[in-house]
C-alpha cells in the first residue's frame, strides 16, 4: 500500500524545537519528491519545504533559517526539524508525496499524494 506516515507532532512552548517524521511505504524517496505543508485552523494549507529525489532541499521563505528537511533514504524516511517555535507555528502539519518535477512548486495542488497529518501546538 502506498502511504505516507507523519509523526512527531505535540504540545511547546515558545522557542523550542521540535522534529517531525514522514514514513514513506510502498514506494521509495528516489520516486517522489516529500514535502512538508502545513494548516492552521480557519487558513490554507501552505508549504514549508520540500527534498527532492536528488536531495536537494527547498524552503519556502517564511521557513528559511527555522526549518531543516532531511532524509533517511536506507530508512525510507524525511524529517522536518523545527527550532524557535512560535505560536503561529501552531498547525496541523502534513507531509506529502509529488513529482519531482514540481518539488519547488509548493502547491497542494501539485501534490500525488497525502500523509494523514500530525498536530503542532506551540504555547506563549
Amino acid at each position: 500500500e502506498v502511504q505516507l506516515q507523519a509523526s512527531g507532532g505535540g504540545l511547546v512552548q515558545a522557542g523550542g524545537s521540535l522534529r517531525l517524521s514522514c514514513a514513506a511505504s510502498g514506494f521509495t524517496l528516489d520516486d517522489y519528491a516529500i514535502a512538508w505543508f502545513r494548516q492552521a485552523p480557519g487558513k490554507e494549507r501552505e508549504g514549508i519545504s520540500s527534498i527532492s529525489t536528488n536531495r536537494i532541499t527547498y524552503y519556502s521563505e517564511f521557513a528559511k533559517g527555522r526549518f531543516d528537511i532531511s532524509s533517511d533514504s536506507a530508512r525510507n524516511m524525511v524529517y522536518l526539524q523545527m527550532r524557535h517555535l512560535e505560536p503561529e507555528d501552531t498547525a496541523t502539519w502534513y507531509c506529502a508525496a509529488l513529482p519531482h518535477s514540481m518539488s519547488t512548486i509548493l502547491d497542494p495542488a501539485f501534490i500525488s499524494l497525502w500523509g494523514q497529518g500530525t498536530l503542532v501546538t506551540v504555547s506563549s
